[in-house]
């Protein structure tokens, strides 16, 4: 009788506490949401439908005048075309050399360890000091790429490429450098995925006669898929809104060549100092990234299921 009176009353005591004890838990995610990621985009919508700019007083409400201009513009239009070209050949190149990685070091070899150590050094590293590296070794006269090159005769001393003053160069070298970027968290997401497959379902693909391929492509990856939609998911969103690396390497040029969307609300917003622009061209990133997030989570969640 003892014993079932002391467990009633601490089924009470947790009653009576866990209601506040779980609000006090809740209450730092809910700050941070809040003031860091609702009030902006509360004040960005706030902004979109205004006319508001640096250094004015005064505020007015323009209605969709904004987004009406911004549609108008061949700026941004080619911000918005090298937005998805951006998003699309970085992911591809992501999952695929991330699938490779994992699939390497998933086998345990000598030195394993610091092998992943080294690729998510990236990933761990300040963008910003990455970005800043990667501008010294694609500089047009210091680059150490240009100098290899030309050490093999590939290129003549005079006749070298820009690699970020030419606008097919200057997007590929964002690419190349956003991708160097994103793999190792891939490469994390997909080794979590492949050590979840069951060991017992490929050794009995091997004991059928399957290969290496056909077990890839027909085992391993349709298993993975909602593991790959979730590496593609956050790859996306990552690339879609980062402007770090377009900012420090090219800055949005050669002639917009590789301005998106995020570095041409930074430009426009806050060098151009028209905030209510830059706010719209803020706002208009979240329908598309809204879409984008629903198609790959019924992705994931088809894959489930089958």
């Amino acid at each position: 009788m003892a014993v079932a009176g002391a467990g009633t009353k601490i089924k009470s005591i947790g009653a009576a506490t866990s209601p506040g004890l779980g609000a006090a838990m809740f209450a730092p995610a809910v700050t941070y949401i809040g003031l860091l990621i609702a009030g902006p985009f509360m004040l960005a919508i706030f902004y979109a439908f205004s006319d508001a700019r640096i250094g004015s007083t005064g505020l007015h409400y323009v209605g969709l005048e904004n987004f009406r201009s911004i549609l108008q513009s061949p700026s941004f239009r080619m911000a918005l075309k090298n937005s998805f070209v951006f998003t699309i050949c970085t992911q591809i190149i992501v999952i695929v050399c991330s699938t490779t990685l994992s699939i390497a070091l998933e086998k345990k070899f000598r030195g394993r360890g610091f092998v992943r150590f080294l690729i998510l050094l990236p990933w761990v590293a300040p963008i910003s000091l990455g970005a800043i590296g990667w501008k010294w070794i694609l500089d047009s006269i210091y680059s150490v790429i240009t100098w290899v090159l030309v050490w093999l005769h590939i290129f003549k001393p005079y006749d070298t490429p820009m690699w970020l003053g030419q606008p097919h160069l200057a997007m590929a070298s964002v690419v190349l450098v956003h991708c160097w970027r994103l793999i190792p968290f891939s490469t994390v997401i997909m080794l979590a995925g492949r050590t979840a497959i069951p060991k017992e379902i490929p050794e009995a693909a091997a004991i059928d006669g399957a290969g290496f391929w056909r077990t890839l492509f027909q085992i391993t990856i349709p298993m993975m898929t909602p593991i790959i939609s979730v590496a593609v998911l956050f790859g996306t969103i990552f690339t879609f809104t980062d402007m770090t690396v377009v900012y420090i390497l090219t800055a949005g040029g050669p002639f917009d060549s590789t301005q998106t969307l995020p570095s041409f609300a930074f430009a426009t917003g806050i060098q151009g100092s028209d905030l209510a622009a830059g706010a719209a061209i803020s706002v208009f990133m979240v329908p598309v990234l809204v879409l984008i997030a629903y198609f790959m989570l019924r992705v994931a969640h088809r894959a489930e299921v089958t």
